[in-house]
């Protein structure tokens, strides 16, 4: 589970925000959720898929993703290894947040989105 920064969050108001906020706090987290709400991926799909992340990175938000139980990491026996990650169920329920931080950031961050060939949405600087 994420660390909390409070041993309870009955301070105020705000610090149920603070606790959901948590678990997507880090600059990739939100982005590999957002991705994976697709469907499973190996690492290096979701490395090409956030090409400003280092494979360092990548894989430390991998593993606290996991040890929150948004993500769950398959690995399977065979050579070469293969590992899958995907949604847990907990993590399928931010879903509706992920989509809602996207939509307000193409409304608010001057960022157009369109669709390439194949579907993928690009963004553009408007």
């Amino acid at each position: 589970m994420a660390k909390a920064r409070h041993e309870r969050f009955d301070c105020s108001p705000g610090c149920a925000v603070e606790a959901a906020l948590q678990f997507i706090d880090g600059k990739w987290k939100g982005v590999i959720l957002y991705h994976l709400l697709a469907g499973t991926m190996r690492f290096n799909e979701i490395r090409r898929a956030i090409p400003s992340v280092t494979q360092r990175m990548l894989t430390n938000q991998l593993r606290e993703l996991e040890a929150d139980e948004l993500i769950t990491r398959t690995v399977y026996a065979e050579v070469p290894p293969k590992v899958e990650y995907g949604l847990t169920e907990r993590g399928r329920t931010l879903e509706p947040v992920l989509s809602a931080l996207r939509a307000w950031g193409v409304d608010h961050s001057g960022v157009a989105l369109s669709t390439d060939e194949t579907g993928a949405s690009t963004a553009k600087v408007a």
